[in-house]
């Protein structure tokens, strides 16, 4: 019998004694008008030199961190009610053999409903133990009713209303940080624009460290190259592009590896000076931990 689908998106990596799993969500297929500050036809022109699907094809990346006897979750994917060929977080938990319950925090980057849509569901919290923790000023953008009246209706809905819903379930055990370390041997970052308290998390243990960097970028082959490129979903484009040329900086000059939500299964990468520029390198498959 030919297969019908890939085996589950689950992938280790370890960092001095963390072990960080990429856990696959899906991915969503989008509109290319999303893409910003660069000609329609060059972004496409970019995609299929790349030998990339037209329109795009953006993945949805999780990672879970397994600190001491400690776990936690960093995003929780688009849940049920963006698109068929995405929410496949929990069935890719099972398939680690790692059970909701046993998840003591869950960290969000941000609060876009491809990261905090699997938070809950009718509701009720889907990690029933655990703490959900992301920076304070993302929490109180999409908790700011000056700023939900002044959204347009589909993301008044989509995003501020489905964000309010989402983090009702863990009222009572939320954690709101500004920086500094949230988690053993994790370390809060904010990465402003993309939304206001967009952060990144940077793990270190033995001598070794990477950087989860969240949304820094959504379509690599396009923004690695043209860092000013920008997603019409950024709240605020200038410094969003601005924390990416920080980001791409920081991750070249020290040599550090990275991961993000949206580059390819598993999301790991290191990033290299090219030019004036830089050059994305995948991190190659490692068969043993």
């Amino acid at each position: 019998m030919q297969p019908t689908e890939q085996v589950p998106a689950v992938y280790h990596r370890r960092i001095g004694d963390i072990t960080l799993t990429a856990i696959g969500d899906g991915h969503l297929d989008g509109s290319m008008a999303v893409i910003q500050n660069i000609a329609p036809e060059e972004a496409a022109q970019m995609l299929r030199e790349a030998f990339r699907p037209v329109p795009r094809r953006t993945a949805v990346n999780t990672f879970l961190i397994r600190s001491g006897r400690r776990t936690a979750l960093v995003d929780t994917g688009c849940g049920t009610a963006m698109a068929a060929s995405a929410g496949k977080l929990f069935r890719n938990l099972a398939a680690a053999g790692v059970d909701p319950g046993e998840i003591d925090t869950v960290f969000l980057t941000h609060m876009h409903p491809d990261h905090s849509n699997g938070l809950s569901a009718n509701g009720m919290p889907l990690f029933p133990r655990a703490e959900l923790a992301m920076h304070e000023a993302e929490h109180r953008f999409w908790h700011d009713d000056a700023a939900m009246a002044r959204a347009d209706e589909a993301s008044r809905e989509r995003n501020f209303q489905a964000c309010r819903d989402q983090s009702a379930p863990y009222r009572d055990r939320l954690k709101l940080f500004s920086g500094g370390e949230v988690f053993p041997g994790v370390t809060a970052m904010p990465f402003p624009g993309h939304t206001p308290g967009h952060s990144g998390y940077l793990l270190a243990s033995g001598g070794e460290s990477l950087l989860i960097w969240g949304d820094i970028i959504h379509v690599p082959e396009i923004q690695v190259p043209r860092p000013e490129v920008t997603m019409a979903f950024d709240v605020d484009p200038t410094q969003a592009e601005a924390t990416r040329r920080r980001v791409f900086e920081m991750v070249a000059s020290e040599g550090l590896a990275a991961a993000g939500m949206h580059m390819h299964f598993p999301g790991f990468l290191h990033l290299t000076r090219r030019g004036t520029g830089y050059a994305l390198i995948p991190e190659a498959w490692a068969t043993a931990l």
